[in-house]
């Protein structure tokens, strides 16, 4: 009985161990493009709103820990500035360059823009759909991310 538990106590401290080096102090991120990105980020956001802290530390952890974050009780104006459609509005805006990407976005998306660098305004999910990064819930169906274009119009960028 010893011998199991002692067998078992290596295999913990192995398995402790690899996690350790592979999660490690170091970021590991999927998203390259994202986190190797070294221009501007800037997430504007409510200071009162509980998930867009969740989403500014989704992003920090798994995208790019060098993003600016800004409370602002009047995202209007920038929402306006940067042509968000208002039928397409979420509770935050992030500004990444010359991009704004409006919402819960997963950070899938965001790699994409950034890789393809597609010429349009921004990228948008409206709402706060259950279960995208920040929100609380499940997942009710696809996430589908529209791009906007630099005359307002949209049309789907993609779905996750």
């Amino acid at each position: 009985m010893a011998k199991k538990i002692f067998i078992f106590g290596i295999g913990l401290v192995v398995l402790v161990g690899i996690l350790f080096f592979a999660l490690g102090s170091d970021r590991v991120s999927s998203f390259e493009t994202v986190s190797n990105y070294d221009g501007e980020m800037t997430i504007y956001k409510s200071g009162s709103c509980g998930c867009c802290n969740v989403y500014s530390n989704y992003f920090e952890d798994r995208g790019n820990p060098n993003v600016d974050v800004i409370n602002s009780e009047n995202l209007n104006l920038l929402k306006e500035e940067y042509g968000v459609p208002s039928e397409l509005e979420s509770c935050h805006t992030t500004i990444i360059g010359d991009y704004f990407v409006e919402g819960h976005i997963p950070l899938e998306a965001v790699e994409k823009l950034l890789s393809e660098r597609p010429d349009i305004a921004g990228i948008a999910m409206p709402g706060m759909p259950s279960g995208s990064p920040g929100m609380p819930g499940g997942k009710n169906g696809d996430f589908v991310i529209y791009a906007v274009n630099h005359d307002g119009t949209y049309e789907e960028f993609m779905r996750i």
